[in-house]
């Protein structure tokens, strides 16, 4: 996997004209195919089961793109295997097969694979992973490596030219990216909105800064390219004309890349907001800078922001400045933290265990970090190498990368490795200890949500679907959490006063939340659940998705 840094700089150009759309020869049926993931910290599955009818985390934008931009003769059926496993009866529909997604979902994109290789099917994997690593899809047909562009069109002529497999493996690399300004609008029309924990768009692709751990420079790009504020607007209304989300995470890579074209963008989502009656809440990943930004902070509050992802990483200075993550020194982390809370959002914090710089203090460094910052929730991680990162490369160079799938990570670390799995323990499990969790809950709801703008009682919030989903997610919470819950206890000391003051909103996204992060956190305890999004851990594939081609 070693590289020359300066072709990593080379972006790759996007298309000057406009696109010349591909009119197909031939009737095909094309299935798309989003793999399930295997189940981590992000996937805040034991919220569901509060929820109703939801299933899945967030719709998976890059194949709902893909599956807008196919020729619009052609039929095409969106299968979430996070929502329900592909059946044999959707396999024998397909005239090919088109997958998508990271690398923690490698086996079960392999597995389709081979699902839709028992039919006979034509299979292309495109996406993050296989544009990082090919080599971890030999076996697929097709294969897609970079962003929607020339080489989409050039496997569409492909697709609509051919019905039998090839011989051999045919790659198709894009040259000139499809502009993000021409992008169709995803296809929700192809899946129910109600699944979902909640909805997402992007406005932006790319991030400027280089930490070192992070592969979306290499992948995406240092400038941001950008959608039209319109093209947003479009999108958010195609999401409420599939049924009202409640929530939209914007995931771009960093939202405020380009901060002049996020200050255009803002004036659009306020009217879109005022204009359908504030439907919806923001949420965003940003760097944690945004805090000496107070305009940009006063646009986004006005536009409903309300949560707000910031890569921390560690409250350790030496720490930030050896993975190139220096922009989150240029003020006081916590004072930055508070400025966030001062207008209203919430922060999310990325904290990485396992940095070259840790020493045995670190989780007492990182437990008080929590303390003082009132950070409810974090994603705690052990560090894990990813391709096509400037930490993979010093890794490689280093001789410390490790190819073992009994490890969490595939980082040899510093410190001895248990020693570096029992920090992120302690750290994880110290921090969703149900009392520590909801003492920062209170904290924000007594001096974070206060912060936000009134949004009017507009038939789009007081909807009867709206309060319908409300009663069942606050029903099921009282009962599992307030009545049965061992936790009750402490869930009851924000409860009763959130109910007197008629917080019912804010007492709903604790109470859900909340219940993830314990459950969690008690199968870290077990040692049930993987130290990183990213582990390279082999657990045991999950019943429904060993089964799929059975059904």
């Amino acid at each position: 996997m070693t590289a020359d840094l300066k072709a990593f700089e080379q972006p790759v150009p996007e298309s000057t004209s406009g696109r010349i759309r591909y009119v197909p020869r031939n009737q095909r049926r094309i299935l798309c195919i989003f793999p399930k993931y295997s189940r981590s910290f992000g996937t805040f599955h034991h919220a569901y089961p509060l929820m109703g009818s939801v299933r899945a985390f967030m719709p998976p934008q890059g194949i709902l793109i893909v599956a807008a931009y196919l020729p619009q003769e052609w039929e095409v059926r969106f299968v979430d295997e996070n929502v329900r496993p592909a059946t044999q009866a959707d396999y024998r529909w397909a005239d090919a097969v088109i997958v998508s997604g990271m690398h923690i979902q490698r086996p079960q994109i392999n597995q389709i694979n081979e699902l839709a290789h028992r039919h006979g099917k034509i299979t292309a994997v495109g996406g993050p992973s296989v544009s990082g690593c090919p080599e971890y899809y030999p076996d697929f047909d097709l294969v897609h490596l970079g962003e929607l562009g020339d080489a989409t069109d050039r496997m569409i002529e492909y697709l609509d030219l051919n019905n039998e497999r090839p011989k051999a493996q045919i790659r198709f690399e894009t040259k000139e990216r499809l502009p993000l300004s021409e992008f169709p609008v995803p296809a929700y029309h192809l899946l129910n909105l109600s699944q979902y924990f909640l909805a997402n768009v992007q406005f932006s692709s790319g991030c400027p800064y280089r930490c070192e751990f992070c592969d979306i420079p290499e992948l995406y790009g240092r400038n941001p390219r950008l959608k039209t504020p319109e093209q947003v607007c479009a999108e958010l209304d195609a999401m409420l004309a599939s049924g009202n989300p409640g929530a939209v995470y914007f995931v771009d890579d960093n939202f405020v890349g380009d901060r002049r074209a996020v200050m255009k963008l803002l004036p659009h989502l306020i009217d879109w907001q005022k204009r359908n009656g504030y439907p919806i809440q923001f949420a965003c990943e940003a760097t944690l800078n945004l805090a000496q930004s107070p305009k940009l902070l006063e646009m986004m509050r006005e536009a409903y922001f309300c949560t707000v992802f910031c890569g921390i990483e560690t409250p350790e200075p030496d720490a930030l400045r050896s993975i190139s993550k220096d922009h989150n020194l240029s003020m006081p982390i916590l004072e930055a933290i508070k400025t966030l809370n001062r207008y209203g959002m919430e922060v999310v914090s990325g904290i990485i265990v396992g940095l070259d710089t840790d020493t045995p203090e670190t989780a007492d460094h990182i437990l008080e970090f929590i303390r003082l910052s009132q950070i409810p929730m974090l994603t705690i991680n052990v560090l894990q190498a990813l391709p096509r990162t400037p930490l993979w490369r010093r890794l490689e160079l280093e001789g410390r990368l490790v190819s073992d799938e009994g490890r969490e990570s595939n980082v040899e670390f510093l410190l001895p490795y248990e020693q570096v799995i029992g920090m992120w323990q302690r750290c994880i499990t110290t921090a969703y200890e149900p009392e520590f969790l909801y003492e920062r809950f209170a904290y924000n709801m007594e001096h974070t949500y206060p912060n936000r703008i009134e949004v009017p009682n507009s038939p789009a919030r007081t909807s009867w679907a709206n309060i319908r989903r409300g009663l069942t997610i606050l029903s099921n919470i009282l009962l599992r959490v307030g009545l049965f819950g061992k936790y009750r206890e402490t869930f009851w000391k924000i409860a009763k006063p959130a109910f007197k003051t008629g917080n019912i909103e804010s007492l709903i996204h604790v109470g859900l939340v909340g219940h993830h992060l314990i459950q969690f956190a008690h199968e870290c305890a077990n040692g049930a659940e993987s130290a990183s999004f990213y582990s390279q851990k082999l657990r045991q594939t999950e019943p429904s998705q060993v089964g799929a081609g059975k059904r």
